[in-house]
Protein backbone atom coordinates (compact mmCIF):
# COMPACT_ATOMS: atom_id res chain seq x y z
CA UNK A 1 0.00 0.00 0.00
CA UNK A 2 2.63 2.29 1.21
CA UNK A 3 4.35 2.34 -2.31
CA UNK A 4 1.42 2.71 -4.13
CA UNK A 5 -0.02 6.30 -2.13
CA UNK A 6 3.64 7.50 -2.75
CA UNK A 7 3.60 7.09 -6.15
CA UNK A 8 0.11 9.08 -6.30
CA UNK A 9 0.85 11.60 -3.95
CA UNK A 10 2.53 14.44 -6.70
CA UNK A 11 0.64 13.65 -9.33
CA UNK A 12 -2.74 14.07 -7.12
CA UNK A 13 -1.17 17.49 -5.57
CA UNK A 14 -0.60 19.16 -8.93
CA UNK A 15 -4.25 17.87 -9.93
CA UNK A 16 -5.74 19.55 -7.34
CA UNK A 17 -4.03 22.45 -6.87
CA UNK A 18 -4.84 23.41 -11.02
CA UNK A 19 -8.53 23.21 -9.65
CA UNK A 20 -9.28 27.04 -8.59
CA UNK A 21 -11.14 26.39 -4.97
CA UNK A 22 -10.86 29.50 -3.46
CA UNK A 23 -13.19 29.94 -0.20
CA UNK A 24 -16.71 30.58 -0.60
CA UNK A 25 -16.73 29.70 -4.44
CA UNK A 26 -18.45 27.47 -6.77
CA UNK A 27 -14.49 26.21 -6.61
CA UNK A 28 -15.39 24.58 -3.73
CA UNK A 29 -17.92 22.15 -5.63
CA UNK A 30 -15.65 21.69 -8.15
CA UNK A 31 -12.90 20.20 -6.66
CA UNK A 32 -15.33 18.00 -4.63
CA UNK A 33 -16.75 16.73 -7.71
CA UNK A 34 -13.53 15.52 -9.43
CA UNK A 35 -12.17 14.18 -5.98
CA UNK A 36 -15.79 12.33 -5.54
CA UNK A 37 -15.59 11.35 -9.43
CA UNK A 38 -11.89 10.29 -9.34
CA UNK A 39 -13.20 7.97 -6.50
CA UNK A 40 -15.92 7.15 -8.24
CA UNK A 41 -14.13 5.06 -10.67
CA UNK A 42 -12.70 2.50 -8.32
CA UNK A 43 -14.59 -0.82 -8.98
CA UNK A 44 -14.89 -0.86 -4.90
CA UNK A 45 -16.81 1.97 -4.72
CA UNK A 46 -19.34 0.62 -7.85
CA UNK A 47 -19.65 -2.49 -6.13
CA UNK A 48 -20.40 -0.73 -2.76
CA UNK A 49 -22.02 3.07 -4.15
CA UNK A 50 -23.68 3.88 -0.74
CA UNK A 51 -20.34 3.82 0.84
CA UNK A 52 -19.12 7.43 -1.42
CA UNK A 53 -21.35 10.38 -1.66
CA UNK A 54 -21.44 14.12 -1.11
CA UNK A 55 -22.56 15.62 2.16
CA UNK A 56 -24.21 19.05 1.15
CA UNK A 57 -22.92 21.55 3.59
CA UNK A 58 -26.64 22.93 4.11
CA UNK A 59 -29.48 22.58 2.33
CA UNK A 60 -29.19 26.25 0.43
CA UNK A 61 -25.68 26.46 -0.29
CA UNK A 62 -25.04 29.48 -2.68
CA UNK A 63 -22.23 27.83 -4.13
CA UNK A 64 -23.59 24.13 -3.89
CA UNK A 65 -20.66 22.92 -1.51
CA UNK A 66 -20.50 19.51 -0.14
CA UNK A 67 -18.35 17.11 1.63
CA UNK A 68 -16.89 14.19 0.25
CA UNK A 69 -17.19 11.28 2.47
CA UNK A 70 -15.54 7.76 0.92
CA UNK A 71 -15.71 4.62 3.50
CA UNK A 72 -13.53 1.56 2.72
CA UNK A 73 -14.43 -1.45 4.66
CA UNK A 74 -11.20 -3.26 5.31
CA UNK A 75 -11.69 -7.13 4.84
CA UNK A 76 -8.60 -8.43 6.34
CA UNK A 77 -9.41 -10.89 9.75
CA UNK A 78 -13.19 -10.75 9.36
CA UNK A 79 -15.63 -7.30 9.85
CA UNK A 80 -14.37 -4.72 12.01
CA UNK A 81 -16.20 -1.57 13.07
CA UNK A 82 -12.89 -0.04 14.22
CA UNK A 83 -12.23 3.20 11.90
CA UNK A 84 -9.99 5.97 11.29
CA UNK A 85 -10.98 9.40 10.18
CA UNK A 86 -8.41 11.03 7.29
CA UNK A 87 -9.98 14.27 7.03
CA UNK A 88 -8.64 17.34 5.21
CA UNK A 89 -10.01 20.87 3.77
CA UNK A 90 -10.00 21.32 0.12
CA UNK A 91 -10.98 25.05 -0.24
CA UNK A 92 -7.80 27.93 -0.12
CA UNK A 93 -7.71 31.41 0.05
CA UNK A 94 -8.07 33.71 -2.46
CA UNK A 95 -5.58 34.77 -5.00
CA UNK A 96 -5.61 38.51 -4.50
CA UNK A 97 -2.02 38.58 -2.95
CA UNK A 98 -0.28 36.97 -6.73
CA UNK A 99 -0.97 40.70 -8.22
CA UNK A 100 -0.33 40.19 -11.23
CA UNK A 101 0.79 36.72 -11.60
CA UNK A 102 -2.90 35.77 -10.18
CA UNK A 103 -3.62 33.92 -13.61
CA UNK A 104 -1.02 31.68 -12.81
CA UNK A 105 -1.16 30.82 -8.98
CA UNK A 106 -2.79 27.89 -9.79
CA UNK A 107 -0.32 26.36 -12.21
CA UNK A 108 2.72 25.33 -9.90
CA UNK A 109 4.87 25.42 -12.78
CA UNK A 110 4.24 28.06 -14.64
CA UNK A 111 4.11 30.08 -11.41
CA UNK A 112 7.59 29.32 -10.53
CA UNK A 113 9.04 30.11 -13.77
CA UNK A 114 7.11 33.79 -13.78
CA UNK A 115 8.47 34.06 -10.12
CA UNK A 116 12.04 33.27 -11.06
CA UNK A 117 12.35 36.71 -12.80
CA UNK A 118 10.98 38.83 -10.00
CA UNK A 119 13.03 40.99 -7.18
CA UNK A 120 11.68 38.62 -4.22
CA UNK A 121 13.30 37.94 -0.57
CA UNK A 122 16.54 35.67 -0.60
CA UNK A 123 14.55 32.77 1.04
CA UNK A 124 12.21 32.55 -1.61
CA UNK A 125 14.56 33.19 -4.55
CA UNK A 126 17.02 29.99 -2.49
CA UNK A 127 13.64 28.11 -2.95
CA UNK A 128 13.22 28.77 -6.57
CA UNK A 129 16.63 26.90 -7.48
CA UNK A 130 16.05 23.53 -8.13
CA UNK A 131 13.37 20.79 -7.66
CA UNK A 132 12.98 20.88 -3.84
CA UNK A 133 10.25 23.08 -3.85
CA UNK A 134 6.50 23.47 -4.92
CA UNK A 135 5.18 26.94 -5.63
CA UNK A 136 1.01 27.39 -5.73
CA UNK A 137 -2.10 28.73 -3.80
CA UNK A 138 -3.39 25.91 -1.68
CA UNK A 139 -0.48 23.42 -2.85
CA UNK A 140 0.72 23.56 1.00
CA UNK A 141 -2.49 24.34 2.37
CA UNK A 142 -3.56 21.90 1.61
CA UNK A 143 -3.97 20.28 -2.04
CA UNK A 144 -1.27 17.64 -1.02
CA UNK A 145 -2.11 16.58 2.45
CA UNK A 146 -6.14 15.78 1.09
CA UNK A 147 -3.90 14.07 -2.09
CA UNK A 148 -1.84 12.10 0.45
CA UNK A 149 -5.96 11.11 1.81
CA UNK A 150 -7.47 10.49 -1.54
CA UNK A 151 -4.26 8.39 -2.81
CA UNK A 152 -4.69 6.19 0.73
CA UNK A 153 -8.03 5.56 0.46
CA UNK A 154 -8.20 4.65 -3.10
CA UNK A 155 -5.50 2.13 -2.49
CA UNK A 156 -7.17 0.73 0.60
CA UNK A 157 -10.42 -0.04 -2.01
CA UNK A 158 -7.92 -1.35 -4.42
CA UNK A 159 -7.19 -4.29 -1.39
CA UNK A 160 -9.86 -4.33 0.87
CA UNK A 161 -8.71 -7.39 1.65
CA UNK A 162 -5.30 -5.80 3.26
CA UNK A 163 -6.98 -3.75 5.23
CA UNK A 164 -8.35 -4.56 9.00
CA UNK A 165 -10.98 -1.93 10.03
CA UNK A 166 -12.19 1.01 8.38
CA UNK A 167 -10.72 4.16 6.33
CA UNK A 168 -13.37 6.66 6.66
CA UNK A 169 -12.35 9.56 4.55
CA UNK A 170 -13.60 13.70 4.82
CA UNK A 171 -12.62 16.48 1.90
CA UNK A 172 -14.29 19.19 3.35
CA UNK A 173 -14.69 22.68 1.21
CA UNK A 174 -15.09 26.20 3.83
CA UNK A 175 -12.34 25.41 6.31
CA UNK A 176 -11.05 29.00 5.47
CA UNK A 177 -14.17 30.98 6.60
CA UNK A 178 -17.40 29.18 8.69
CA UNK A 179 -15.97 25.21 8.91
CA UNK A 180 -19.73 24.72 7.01
CA UNK A 181 -17.80 21.89 5.13
CA UNK A 182 -17.01 20.48 8.59
CA UNK A 183 -19.71 20.48 10.21
CA UNK A 184 -21.38 18.06 7.53
CA UNK A 185 -18.48 15.78 8.41
CA UNK A 186 -19.70 15.86 11.81
CA UNK A 187 -23.48 15.59 10.55
CA UNK A 188 -22.21 12.28 8.68
CA UNK A 189 -19.37 10.85 10.89
CA UNK A 190 -23.01 10.48 13.14
CA UNK A 191 -25.31 9.06 11.04
CA UNK A 192 -22.81 6.53 10.02
CA UNK A 193 -21.92 5.18 13.54
CA UNK A 194 -25.51 5.58 14.34
CA UNK A 195 -26.32 3.22 11.08
CA UNK A 196 -23.18 0.99 10.46
CA UNK A 197 -22.37 0.75 13.66
CA UNK A 198 -18.70 2.47 13.15
CA UNK A 199 -16.54 2.78 16.01
CA UNK A 200 -13.87 5.48 15.75
CA UNK A 201 -10.43 5.86 16.82
CA UNK A 202 -8.96 8.79 16.09
CA UNK A 203 -8.93 11.70 13.09
CA UNK A 204 -6.09 12.17 11.15
CA UNK A 205 -5.38 15.41 9.79
CA UNK A 206 -3.23 16.51 6.90
CA UNK A 207 -2.89 20.23 7.44
CA UNK A 208 -0.02 22.21 6.82
CA UNK A 209 3.38 22.36 9.13
CA UNK A 210 6.75 24.72 9.55
CA UNK A 211 9.01 25.67 11.86
CA UNK A 212 7.98 26.71 14.65
CA UNK A 213 10.71 29.81 14.91
CA UNK A 214 13.51 31.04 12.57
CA UNK A 215 16.21 28.48 11.87
CA UNK A 216 13.90 25.77 13.05
CA UNK A 217 14.48 22.43 11.00
CA UNK A 218 12.11 19.88 12.82
CA UNK A 219 9.19 18.32 11.37
CA UNK A 220 6.53 18.61 13.86
CA UNK A 221 3.55 15.80 14.30
CA UNK A 222 0.95 16.94 16.38
CA UNK A 223 -1.24 15.12 18.80
CA UNK A 224 -4.38 17.40 19.71
CA UNK A 225 -5.24 21.33 18.91
CA UNK A 226 -5.32 24.66 20.03
CA UNK A 227 -8.65 26.33 20.41
CA UNK A 228 -10.06 29.96 20.34
CA UNK A 229 -12.32 32.23 21.98
CA UNK A 230 -12.93 35.93 21.33
CA UNK A 231 -13.85 37.38 24.42
CA UNK A 232 -15.35 40.93 23.92
CA UNK A 233 -15.56 43.74 25.99
CA UNK A 234 -18.14 46.38 25.95
CA UNK A 235 -17.38 49.70 27.74
CA UNK A 236 -20.00 52.32 29.30
CA UNK A 237 -18.53 55.82 29.88
CA UNK A 238 -20.38 58.71 31.70
CA UNK A 239 -19.89 61.50 28.88
CA UNK A 240 -19.18 64.83 30.00
CA UNK A 241 -18.22 67.74 27.86
CA UNK A 242 -14.84 68.52 27.25
CA UNK A 243 -14.38 71.36 29.18
CA UNK A 244 -15.71 69.11 32.26
CA UNK A 245 -13.28 66.16 31.65
CA UNK A 246 -12.96 64.91 34.98
CA UNK A 247 -17.07 65.09 35.58
CA UNK A 248 -17.12 61.75 33.21
CA UNK A 249 -15.04 58.70 32.40
CA UNK A 250 -13.95 58.11 28.62
CA UNK A 251 -15.19 54.97 27.40
CA UNK A 252 -11.87 55.09 25.10
CA UNK A 253 -9.70 55.00 28.24
CA UNK A 254 -11.21 51.89 29.85
CA UNK A 255 -11.43 49.81 26.46
CA UNK A 256 -7.90 51.26 26.05
CA UNK A 257 -6.46 50.17 29.35
CA UNK A 258 -8.43 46.76 28.97
CA UNK A 259 -5.69 46.32 25.80
CA UNK A 260 -2.95 47.75 28.06
CA UNK A 261 -3.64 44.99 30.75
CA UNK A 262 -4.74 41.96 28.47
CA UNK A 263 -3.21 41.75 25.00
CA UNK A 264 0.21 39.89 25.06
CA UNK A 265 -0.16 39.02 28.98
CA UNK A 266 1.99 36.27 29.16
CA UNK A 267 0.17 35.02 32.76
CA UNK A 268 -2.45 34.77 30.15
CA UNK A 269 -0.93 32.16 28.56
CA UNK A 270 -2.70 28.77 28.84
CA UNK A 271 -0.25 26.09 29.66
CA UNK A 272 -0.77 22.27 29.16
CA UNK A 273 1.98 19.38 29.28
CA UNK A 274 4.59 22.19 29.24
CA UNK A 275 3.35 23.83 26.11
CA UNK A 276 1.79 27.04 25.74
CA UNK A 277 -0.50 28.81 23.91
CA UNK A 278 0.51 32.37 22.45
CA UNK A 279 -1.11 35.03 24.77
CA UNK A 280 -4.48 36.77 24.10
CA UNK A 281 -4.36 39.97 21.64
CA UNK A 282 -6.61 42.31 20.75
CA UNK A 283 -8.26 42.22 17.23
CA UNK A 284 -10.40 45.42 17.11
CA UNK A 285 -10.94 48.62 19.12
CA UNK A 286 -13.62 50.96 18.61
CA UNK A 287 -15.46 54.10 19.82
CA UNK A 288 -19.03 53.93 19.49
CA UNK A 289 -20.02 57.21 18.23
CA UNK A 290 -22.00 58.25 15.31
CA UNK A 291 -20.89 61.88 14.64
CA UNK A 292 -18.65 64.40 16.05
CA UNK A 293 -19.33 65.63 18.98
CA UNK A 294 -17.57 67.47 22.44
CA UNK A 295 -18.87 65.23 24.42
CA UNK A 296 -16.36 62.21 25.57
CA UNK A 297 -17.35 58.81 24.21
CA UNK A 298 -20.13 57.07 25.83
CA UNK A 299 -19.56 53.56 24.44
CA UNK A 300 -16.35 51.91 23.55
CA UNK A 301 -15.96 48.25 22.40
CA UNK A 302 -12.46 46.07 21.89
CA UNK A 303 -12.29 42.13 21.50
CA UNK A 304 -9.25 39.90 21.80
CA UNK A 305 -7.71 36.39 20.04
CA UNK A 306 -7.96 34.05 23.13
CA UNK A 307 -6.26 30.85 22.19
CA UNK A 308 -6.78 27.53 24.99
CA UNK A 309 -5.01 24.43 25.48
CA UNK A 310 -6.59 23.16 28.74
CA UNK A 311 -8.68 26.76 30.19
CA UNK A 312 -12.50 26.08 29.74
CA UNK A 313 -15.08 29.03 28.56
CA UNK A 314 -15.58 29.34 32.48
CA UNK A 315 -11.71 29.84 33.26
CA UNK A 316 -11.54 32.45 30.82
CA UNK A 317 -14.23 34.38 31.97
CA UNK A 318 -12.82 34.33 35.37
CA UNK A 319 -9.90 35.35 34.31
CA UNK A 320 -10.87 38.28 32.55
CA UNK A 321 -13.54 39.71 34.89
CA UNK A 322 -10.41 39.92 37.33
CA UNK A 323 -8.50 41.69 34.40
CA UNK A 324 -11.12 43.79 33.74
CA UNK A 325 -11.55 44.87 37.32
CA UNK A 326 -7.78 45.67 37.32
CA UNK A 327 -8.02 47.94 34.25
CA UNK A 328 -11.06 49.85 35.69
CA UNK A 329 -8.99 50.84 38.72
CA UNK A 330 -6.50 51.91 36.89
CA UNK A 331 -8.34 54.35 34.91
CA UNK A 332 -10.09 55.26 38.20
CA UNK A 333 -6.70 55.64 39.86
CA UNK A 334 -4.88 57.59 37.08
CA UNK A 335 -7.74 60.10 36.14
CA UNK A 336 -8.25 60.61 40.35
CA UNK A 337 -4.29 61.10 40.50
CA UNK A 338 -4.42 63.56 37.49
CA UNK A 339 -7.49 65.06 38.99
CA UNK A 340 -5.70 66.19 41.95
CA UNK A 341 -2.60 67.40 40.31
CA UNK A 342 -5.28 69.77 37.50
CA UNK A 343 -7.01 70.93 41.06
CA UNK A 344 -3.37 72.32 42.49
CA UNK A 345 -2.10 73.89 39.09
CA UNK A 346 -5.93 75.52 38.82
CA UNK A 347 -6.87 76.70 42.36
CA UNK A 348 -9.98 74.18 42.43
CA UNK A 349 -10.91 72.42 45.34
CA UNK A 350 -10.26 68.81 45.38
CA UNK A 351 -13.06 65.77 45.96
CA UNK A 352 -12.25 61.72 45.84
CA UNK A 353 -13.85 61.17 42.35
CA UNK A 354 -16.95 59.27 42.88
CA UNK A 355 -16.26 56.33 40.35
CA UNK A 356 -15.86 52.45 41.82
CA UNK A 357 -15.11 49.30 39.17
CA UNK A 358 -18.06 48.03 38.29
CA UNK A 359 -17.49 44.92 35.82
CA UNK A 360 -20.25 42.40 34.54
CA UNK A 361 -20.74 39.14 32.48
CA UNK A 362 -23.32 39.72 30.06
CA UNK A 363 -24.87 36.97 31.80
CA UNK A 364 -24.93 38.76 35.20
CA UNK A 365 -26.24 42.04 33.79
CA UNK A 366 -28.98 40.35 31.84
CA UNK A 367 -30.04 39.07 35.12
CA UNK A 368 -29.69 42.66 36.46
CA UNK A 369 -31.95 44.42 34.11
CA UNK A 370 -34.29 41.78 33.45
CA UNK A 371 -35.37 41.95 37.80
CA UNK A 372 -35.62 45.58 36.72
CA UNK A 373 -37.58 45.53 33.65
CA UNK A 374 -38.99 42.31 33.14
CA UNK A 375 -40.52 40.77 29.74
CA UNK A 376 -39.89 43.81 28.21
CA UNK A 377 -36.18 43.16 28.13
CA UNK A 378 -36.66 39.95 25.72
CA UNK A 379 -39.06 41.50 24.12
CA UNK A 380 -36.57 44.22 22.74
CA UNK A 381 -34.04 41.42 22.60
CA UNK A 382 -35.92 39.88 19.99
CA UNK A 383 -37.13 42.96 17.94
CA UNK A 384 -33.50 43.60 17.81
CA UNK A 385 -32.38 40.42 17.01
CA UNK A 386 -35.11 40.06 13.81
CA UNK A 387 -33.65 42.92 12.34
CA UNK A 388 -30.57 41.55 12.71
CA UNK A 389 -31.47 38.46 10.88
CA UNK A 390 -32.64 40.49 8.05
CA UNK A 391 -29.41 40.96 7.00
CA UNK A 392 -27.54 37.12 6.46
CA UNK A 393 -24.37 39.06 5.53
CA UNK A 394 -24.22 40.87 8.92
CA UNK A 395 -21.12 39.75 10.79
CA UNK A 396 -21.17 37.87 13.89
CA UNK A 397 -19.60 40.19 15.73
CA UNK A 398 -21.43 43.06 14.79
CA UNK A 399 -24.78 41.78 15.55
CA UNK A 400 -22.92 40.24 19.45
CA UNK A 401 -22.00 43.99 19.80
CA UNK A 402 -25.85 45.48 18.71
CA UNK A 403 -27.31 42.55 21.13
CA UNK A 404 -24.93 43.91 23.74
CA UNK A 405 -25.82 47.66 23.28
CA UNK A 406 -29.80 46.54 22.91
CA UNK A 407 -29.49 44.87 26.45
CA UNK A 408 -27.46 48.29 27.54
CA UNK A 409 -30.99 50.40 26.13
CA UNK A 410 -32.89 48.46 28.37
CA UNK A 411 -30.81 49.09 31.52
CA UNK A 412 -32.15 52.20 34.07
CA UNK A 413 -28.60 52.05 35.52
CA UNK A 414 -26.67 54.30 33.41
CA UNK A 415 -23.84 54.55 35.49
CA UNK A 416 -19.97 53.32 34.30
CA UNK A 417 -19.17 49.72 33.82
CA UNK A 418 -17.56 47.27 31.51
CA UNK A 419 -19.76 43.75 29.77
CA UNK A 420 -17.41 40.82 29.09
CA UNK A 421 -19.36 38.81 26.77
CA UNK A 422 -18.20 36.10 24.10
CA UNK A 423 -18.18 36.97 20.06
CA UNK A 424 -18.26 34.60 17.42
CA UNK A 425 -16.54 32.50 16.52
CA UNK A 426 -15.62 28.96 18.92
CA UNK A 427 -13.01 26.62 18.50
CA UNK A 428 -12.67 23.97 21.24
CA UNK A 429 -9.17 22.21 21.56
CA UNK A 430 -8.34 18.99 21.60
CA UNK A 431 -6.27 18.00 24.50
CA UNK A 432 -5.03 14.19 23.97
CA UNK A 433 -3.81 13.98 27.70
CA UNK A 434 -3.77 9.93 27.50
CA UNK A 435 -6.04 9.81 30.33
CA UNK A 436 -7.93 6.93 27.77
CA UNK A 437 -8.02 3.93 26.24
CA UNK A 438 -8.51 5.96 23.17
CA UNK A 439 -5.98 8.70 23.70
CA UNK A 440 -3.32 5.90 24.82
CA UNK A 441 -3.64 3.86 21.29
CA UNK A 442 -3.30 7.06 19.09
CA UNK A 443 0.08 8.55 21.44
CA UNK A 444 1.26 4.68 20.83
CA UNK A 445 0.76 4.54 17.27
CA UNK A 446 2.03 7.76 16.90
CA UNK A 447 5.40 7.29 18.66
CA UNK A 448 5.84 4.12 16.98
CA UNK A 449 5.21 5.30 13.25
CA UNK A 450 7.79 8.24 13.83
CA UNK A 451 10.43 5.81 15.75
CA UNK A 452 10.48 3.72 12.51
CA UNK A 453 9.99 6.71 10.08
CA UNK A 454 12.43 8.52 11.84
CA UNK A 455 15.26 5.44 11.30
CA UNK A 456 15.12 5.70 7.83
CA UNK A 457 15.14 9.68 7.30
CA UNK A 458 17.57 11.85 8.06
CA UNK A 459 15.33 14.56 9.51
CA UNK A 460 14.79 15.48 12.31
CA UNK A 461 11.15 14.48 13.22
CA UNK A 462 9.39 15.79 16.60
CA UNK A 463 5.89 15.37 18.27
CA UNK A 464 4.28 18.23 20.18
CA UNK A 465 0.64 17.95 21.94
CA UNK A 466 -1.32 20.58 20.65
CA UNK A 467 -1.56 21.86 16.45
CA UNK A 468 -0.96 25.84 16.85
CA UNK A 469 -3.28 26.87 14.43
CA UNK A 470 -7.08 26.91 13.74
CA UNK A 471 -8.86 24.53 11.71
CA UNK A 472 -11.29 21.77 11.29
CA UNK A 473 -9.63 19.80 14.02
CA UNK A 474 -11.31 21.91 16.47
CA UNK A 475 -14.63 20.28 15.94
CA UNK A 476 -13.58 16.67 16.15
CA UNK A 477 -14.50 16.56 19.70
CA UNK A 478 -16.64 18.62 22.35
CA UNK A 479 -14.99 17.63 25.69
CA UNK A 480 -16.98 20.48 27.89
CA UNK A 481 -19.50 19.13 29.77
CA UNK A 482 -23.25 20.92 29.61
CA UNK A 483 -22.43 23.06 32.50
CA UNK A 484 -19.32 23.97 30.81
CA UNK A 485 -20.86 25.05 27.74
CA UNK A 486 -23.20 26.72 28.87
CA UNK A 487 -20.40 29.55 30.83
CA UNK A 488 -19.70 29.96 26.45
CA UNK A 489 -23.23 29.78 25.41
CA UNK A 490 -24.96 32.27 28.26
CA UNK A 491 -22.42 34.66 27.59
CA UNK A 492 -22.62 35.08 23.59
CA UNK A 493 -25.52 37.09 22.63
CA UNK A 494 -25.06 35.45 19.23
CA UNK A 495 -25.83 31.42 20.42
CA UNK A 496 -27.92 30.27 19.04
CA UNK A 497 -30.30 32.22 16.71
CA UNK A 498 -26.95 34.24 14.58
CA UNK A 499 -24.33 31.04 15.41
CA UNK A 500 -24.26 27.89 17.17
CA UNK A 501 -22.27 24.66 16.67
CA UNK A 502 -23.72 21.56 15.96
CA UNK A 503 -22.67 19.97 19.46
CA UNK A 504 -24.42 16.96 19.60
CA UNK A 505 -22.79 15.71 16.20
CA UNK A 506 -19.52 17.03 17.38
CA UNK A 507 -19.98 15.36 20.43
CA UNK A 508 -20.98 12.42 18.63
CA UNK A 509 -17.43 12.23 17.08
CA UNK A 510 -15.69 13.02 20.13
CA UNK A 511 -12.45 11.13 18.86
CA UNK A 512 -8.57 11.89 19.63
CA UNK A 513 -6.64 14.17 17.17
CA UNK A 514 -3.49 14.13 15.44
CA UNK A 515 -2.25 16.35 12.50
CA UNK A 516 0.28 14.42 9.90
CA UNK A 517 1.27 17.47 7.79
CA UNK A 518 3.26 18.29 4.81
CA UNK A 519 6.22 20.58 5.19
CA UNK A 520 6.14 24.03 3.61
CA UNK A 521 6.43 27.53 4.35
CA UNK A 522 4.67 30.57 3.69
CA UNK A 523 0.81 29.38 3.44
CA UNK A 524 -1.68 32.74 2.54
CA UNK A 525 0.86 34.41 1.00
CA UNK A 526 2.50 35.01 -2.39
CA UNK A 527 5.46 32.55 -1.60
CA UNK A 528 3.28 29.57 -0.11
CA UNK A 529 5.47 26.20 -1.28
CA UNK A 530 5.75 22.96 -0.22
CA UNK A 531 9.12 20.91 0.10
CA UNK A 532 8.56 17.91 -1.99
CA UNK A 533 10.94 15.19 -0.45
CA UNK A 534 9.34 15.57 2.90
CA UNK A 535 5.87 15.86 1.96
CA UNK A 536 6.17 13.33 -0.66
CA UNK A 537 7.99 10.67 0.34
CA UNK A 538 8.09 11.14 4.14
CA UNK A 539 4.77 12.00 5.20
CA UNK A 540 2.70 9.25 3.89
CA UNK A 541 5.11 6.81 5.64
CA UNK A 542 4.08 8.31 8.92
CA UNK A 543 0.68 8.50 7.55
CA UNK A 544 0.39 5.05 6.22
CA UNK A 545 2.14 3.60 9.74
CA UNK A 546 0.61 5.46 12.46
CA UNK A 547 -3.28 3.84 10.28
CA UNK A 548 -1.37 0.85 10.36
CA UNK A 549 -0.30 0.56 14.35
CA UNK A 550 -4.02 2.13 15.19
CA UNK A 551 -5.87 -0.63 12.70
CA UNK A 552 -3.27 -3.23 13.50
CA UNK A 553 -3.21 -4.71 9.74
Amino acid sequence: MLQAVKSRIEEYTLAFTEIPSAVSSTGEADMAAYIYNQLKQSPYFQAHPENLFLEPVTENDPFGRSTVVALVEGAKDGSSRETVILLGHIDTEGYEDYGALRDLATRPAELKEAMRGMDLPEDIRRDLEGDDWLFGRGILDMKCGVAAHVAMIEEAARHPENLRGNLLLFSEPDEEANSSGMFAADRAARRLKEQRGLEYLAVINTDWMTGRYEGDENKYIYIGTVGKLLPSFYAIGKPTHVSQAFEGIDANVLASELVREISLSEDLCDVADGESTVPPISLRQQDLKKVYTIQTAAYASVYFNFATHSMQPGDILEKLVEKAETAFRNVIDRIDRNFRAYCEKSGTPYQPLPWEPRVFTYEQLYERVKARVGSALDDHLDRVMEELLADPDEDDRTVSLRLVEALQEMNPDREPAIVLYFSPPYYPHIYVKGDTAEDRRLLDAVDKAVGIVQERHDYELATRKFYPYISDLSYCGITEDEGALASLTDNMPAWPKKYSLPVEDIRSLNVPAVNIGPYGKEPHQFGERVHRDYTFNVMPELLYYTVKELLGF
